[in-house]
């Protein structure tokens, strides 16, 4: 329990706060050797066991070695937890690639027991199709997903519109050009010149018709990247975390993936986060439903 909330400050207030830091002492790192990817491993000290966990990060130029990545998996370390951190290769360049799948599932292969699997924004996308694989889907506990999302056509209107949608849930913010400019230039090869000065124009409705008539092989792409087509075979319990108004990828994509596959299934909305970071003040009721959280993930076997 008192791990638990050590954690969270820690977490929340990223460092300002590190009660956990205090009580813990740094974890040993180390290279964690994997076919075909780089990783390492971080070690908490003073335990004879820890957790065993996967982190697939988000995007992060350096991968592994990005310090968000590195400090994340070193307050994991610190709450108990065998760390697992690989590079996944189309994170490093902003760009979502079905081989993106392939560190994770190797990190789960060389697990030697049931792994919690923590999938970080867009990092969730592989977090969750290497938790569907047959290959390893019997190694995986639970899957805990931050600020994830479900359909990759879905995310990318999300970013070129400002659209979003789930049942009856909708609305549309303003996309912020910071995000979008980064995308379109890691992704130029998907889309044809004209369809690039399409998107650029930030017309909703030309947006949507656009995507609506992709070429098969870019609409075949999306769909292999999307983790809403998988997820009913992930056996693991899934726990969904997003922030109300989480400007990267809207909360629907949670309420999209839970419907997918209801059961075992707790999706978590909360307005004291922004995508993957602290918002500010916050309420005791989502202080302690997020506290329950990772008190379930450290206390679970």
């Amino acid at each position: 329990m008192l791990v638990a909330g050590a954690f969270l400050a820690e977490f929340l207030t990223e460092g300002r706060f590190a009660p956990l830091s205090a009580l813990a002492p740094e974890p040993a790192r180390r290279p964690f050797p994997l076919e075909g990817a780089a990783a390492d491993r971080f070690v908490p000290t003073g335990l004879a066991r820890g957790r065993p966990l996967v982190l697939v990060h988000g995007l992060a130029p350096a991968g592994k070695d990005d310090p968000r990545v590195r400090g994340a998996a070193a307050l994991l370390a610190r709450a108990g937890f065998d760390v697992v951190v690989p590079t996944i290769p189309g994170l490093t360049r902003g760009r979502l690639r079905p081989d993106d799948v392939a560190p994770v599932v190797a990190a789960l292969a060389a697990r030697d027991a049931p792994t919690a699997v923590v999938g970080v924004s867009v990092g969730s996308g592989p977090a969750l199709l290497a938790a569907a694989d047959p290959r390893v889907a019997d190694r995986v506990r639970v899957v805990l997903s931050l600020g994830g999302y479900a359909s990759a056509r879905e995310l990318v209107r999300y970013h070129l519109s400002g659209s979003y949608a789930f049942g009856a849930t909708r609305g549309r913010v303003t996309p912020d050009p910071r995000l979008v400019e980064p995308f379109l230039r890691a992704n130029a090869e998907l889309l044809d010149a004209a369809a690039l000065g399409l998107l650029r124009t930030r017309d909703p409705a030309r947006i949507d018709a656009l995507l609506d008539a992709l070429p098969p092989a870019t609409a075949r792409l999306l769909d292999a990247l999307s983790p809403v087509r998988a997820v009913a075979r992930v056996r693991a319990r899934l726990v969904l975390v997003h922030g109300r108004a989480d400007p990267a990828v809207p909360y629907t994509e949670s309420l999209r993936l839970a419907a997918a596959r209801p059961a075992r299934t707790r999706v978590v909305l909360v307005g004291l986060l922004d995508h993957v970071e602290g918002a500010g003040a916050a309420g005791l009721a989502e202080l302690l439903t997020l506290w329950s959280v990772m008190y379930a993930l450290a206390a679970a076997g």
